[in-house]
């Protein structure tokens, strides 16, 4: 029988982050921007743990600090009409083009903090100051209407989704909390409303869903209603934009993107779409301002 191994003594002793700022002589914030500079650290389950030695070498120096792994060229969002306007732009015009990775909102920032992708689409909830990755920035694109769809002639309303084959969003879709405020308002439970309807990926799936009769209404942007010749009712206004990392703000493919979402032809084209507010199009916005 193998004896007990004996316990870590002081110089291994997993510090919490508080106790790491508290050893450094920094903010506890401050420990999370260490993280860019190679800070070592453990995940245990949703928490961030540190070695004391570890810590201790890499603050004297002793460490080599690893170089953070650059995005791929890469937009991830749920296909809203305007991201498709603003990437089709980008590669008319020549340069470096981005591509597009379906994901919604909550799977889109988890992308970019992995640095799995360059800019990821987010709307509604206010945009995150900062992630443990760095200062996040918000390149504004519209204010767009999301709301019902239904087939064409008869405007949805939020009890046909109560009895009806409901076209719906995962929970981590942000327009998911749409529908379900609304259908609190009505006095519907939305757990059991989502238990019997299916479940689209991507705005573009929902509506190819009612249009196609597999579902009596969906939920989606205006934008994508209109262009499959689909009933709209609206339920919020809410604006529409990329994440980015600040510290991405001067590669190539970024500055393209904001050039190319700052001009006059790209707003044109935003307006032509139903429901969306393209006024201030291209702004440049540092959370929580965002």
């Amino acid at each position: 029988m193998q004896p007990p191994a004996p316990p870590p003594s002081a110089d291994d002793a997993l510090l919490t982050t508080r106790e790491v700022a508290s050893l450094l002589r920094v903010h506890e914030k401050h420990v999370y921007r260490l993280f860019r500079r190679g800070l070592p650290r453990h995940r245990f389950g949703g928490e961030w743990r540190y070695r004391r030695t570890e810590v201790l070498r890499w603050a004297a120096g002793d460490a080599p600090t690893p170089v953070a792994v650059a995005p791929p060229p890469l937009v991830a969002s749920a296909g809203d009409v305007a991201t498709d306007l603003l990437l089709a732009a980008v590669r008319t015009e020549g340069g470096p083009c981005l591509g597009a990775v379906p994901a919604d909102s909550a799977t889109a920032l988890s992308l970019l903090r992995a640095r799995r992708a360059l800019a990821v689409g987010f709307h509604g909830a206010p945009a995150p100051a900062e992630v443990p990755e760095g200062r996040v920035v918000r390149l504004h694109l519209v204010r767009r209407e999301v709301g019902l769809v239904g087939p064409r002639g008869r405007t949805p309303r939020v009890q046909d989704a109560l009895g009806g084959r409901l076209a719906s969003r995962p929970p981590s879709a942000g327009v998911r909390a749409t529908l379900d405020r609304a259908l609190r308002g009505a006095g519907a439970d939305p757990d059991t409303v989502h238990g019997a309807a299916t479940v689209h990926a991507s705005h573009a799936d929902v509506v190819c869903a009612v249009a196609r009769g597999d579902a009596d209404v969906g939920v989606a942007t205006h934008a994508w209603a209109r262009r499959l010749g689909l009933a709209f009712a609206p339920l919020e206004v809410e604006d529409y934009g990329l994440l980015l990392l600040a510290s991405e703000l001067g590669r190539p493919e970024v500055v393209r993107l904001c050039e190319v979402a700052q001009r006059a032809s790209l707003r044109t084209r935003l307006e032509g779409e139903a429901g969306y507010d393209a006024r201030d199009v291209g702004a440049v916005r540092f959370a929580p301002d965002a």
